[in-house]
């Protein structure tokens, strides 16, 4: 019995460590654009029984709970909270918030299309909108090179003010990605995350229609960690893990008692 609480106190070490690991993610991006916090899920592992509940006492009595004894616990997932994260006025033309739901599309290397809050657009030599690593912003849209002026509407029309015309000139469309279940996207770095069969396939429309947010031009949205409440949990995770520790002590103790004894 001694060495399996060893066991269990070390899966509970392990479960702390993995969620001050997630903990310590969301801090060091605190300042990301458009990042969303992640939280670590626990479960059970499988428990032992030694006499299940009903199991027969007398002949006319049976028990009323069972006798089953716990192995430990291990993380099963981390979920991503996509609460809106307040937004930061930059005075950048070709800076862009989502207020409300959806994901900016973004065509990567690989050739998959990545998903992202993160709204810092620029253009590239041939105009063609991109974000900071160069990647073209999905549908493509082509800034003219003189323009002097760009303007992107709520419901993400593009247009621009040319030199020698009074109307500004619409160049392109910018639509929003939703999923039914965002928690399913994989996330794979530089602010991207990719579809999955869990977040099941990209429902593409116009900012403001099907459910997507606006557009808010010369603002960025702000990573959504709070620092004080992963503050409060990293002290929480650290209490366990040293309370963890303290059982494989106290285990340790009681066999060392023993085999000095017997």
């Amino acid at each position: 019995m001694s060495t399996s609480a060893m066991h269990v106190a070390k899966t509970g070490l392990n479960a702390q460590q993995s969620r001050i690991q997630v903990i310590s993610n969301n801090l060091a991006n605190v300042n990301t654009t458009g990042f969303k916090r992640d939280r670590a899920n626990f479960e059970t592992l499988l428990y032992q029984t030694f006499r299940p509940a009903g199991a027969q006492t007398s002949e006319t009595t049976k028990l009323t709970a069972g006798s089953e004894v716990g192995t430990g616990v291990r993380m099963v997932n981390t979920e991503k909270n996509f609460q809106q994260g307040n937004l930061i006025p930059t005075d950048n033309a070709m800076d862009i918030a989502i207020e409300g739901d959806g994901f900016f599309q973004v065509l990567l290397p690989d050739g998959q299309m990545g998903y992202t809050r993160n709204g810092t657009f620029g253009r590239n030599a041939e105009g063609l909108m991109t974000t900071s690593s160069g990647y073209p912003v999905q549908p493509e849209i082509i800034i003219p090179a003189d323009a002097m002026e760009v303007n992107i509407s709520k419901d993400g029309i593009v247009s621009v003010q040319q030199p020698g015309n009074v109307e500004a000139q619409e160049v392109g469309q910018l639509t929003l990605a939703r999923f039914i279940n965002p928690r399913g996207l994989t996330p794979v770095g530089e602010n991207f995350s990719v579809e999955t069969q869990a977040s099941g396939p990209a429902v593409v429309a116009e900012p403001m229609s099907d459910g997507t947010g606006k557009l808010v031009q010369g603002s960025l949205e702000a990573s959504n960690v709070n620092v004080v409440q992963e503050l409060v949990d990293m002290i929480e995770a650290q209490r366990a893990y040293e309370v963890n520790s303290k059982s494989i002590s106290a285990t340790d103790e009681m066999l060392r008692f023993l085999s000095n004894k017997l």
